[in-house]
């Protein structure tokens, strides 16, 4: 990806495209003077287990240090135009409406991701920013970690088995070799029996 558009998508805003949730204004706005303190970055999605790793930075490292800004990543897919098979026609290209309509319902999802999360920061009265990158989700919470400057990163495991890690990767496992700051791996809570 060229330093141009990476730049664009990685710059921290108030919420994803398409809007705020309840809550985020107050969340998203930034702490003046909070940039001399640790700079702590939270990678979440849709998952449980990204939550429940906002939920333990939040406690166990943001409140430890009171000069710490939080910032908030969600990484989209991006919205490439793509071919799918025809029959008896070869590939063709997905029409635009459609193109649109998927990007629309990634800005819709993306949105809702960082409201939860920033809900969440609101509740336990932290300030927290948030920023939406593009890209494949390990180069592009990579590439933001390393243009925020981040002093330490959190993320969640989703606790793939070892099959699984070998055939789909783990963002936690790229991450944790290639990010250029500390990564805080953070489990999933065990089941309750």
């Amino acid at each position: 990806m060229d330093p141009e558009s990476q730049a664009a998508t990685v710059a921290p805003s108030g919420m994803p495209p398409g809007g705020g949730g309840a809550g985020g204004a107050e969340a998203s706005q930034a702490t003046a003077g909070a940039t001399t303190g640790m700079k702590v970055v939270a990678a979440v999605d849709a998952s449980e287990e990204s939550l429940h790793a906002l939920s333990w930075a939040l406690d166990h490292v943001v409140r430890l240090h009171p000069g710490a800004s939080l910032v908030v990543v969600h990484a989209q897919h991006r919205a490439d135009h793509f071919v799918y098979p025809v029959a008896g026609h070869g590939l063709t290209y997905a029409p635009t409406t459609a193109m649109d309509s998927m990007k629309k319902a990634q800005e819709e999802s993306s949105r809702k991701v960082v409201a939860r999360a920033l809900d969440m920061c609101v509740q336990r009265q932290v300030r927290a920013t948030a920023a939406v990158v593009e890209g494949d989700p390990k180069e592009a919470i990579c590439q933001a970690v390393e243009d925020m400057r981040a002093d330490l990163l959190v993320l969640g495991s989703r606790g793939l088995g070892m099959v699984k890690r070998a055939l789909l990767g783990s963002v936690s496992d790229y991450l944790s070799h290639h990010a250029c700051c500390p990564v805080l791996i953070v489990k999933p809570p065990k089941p309750h029996k």
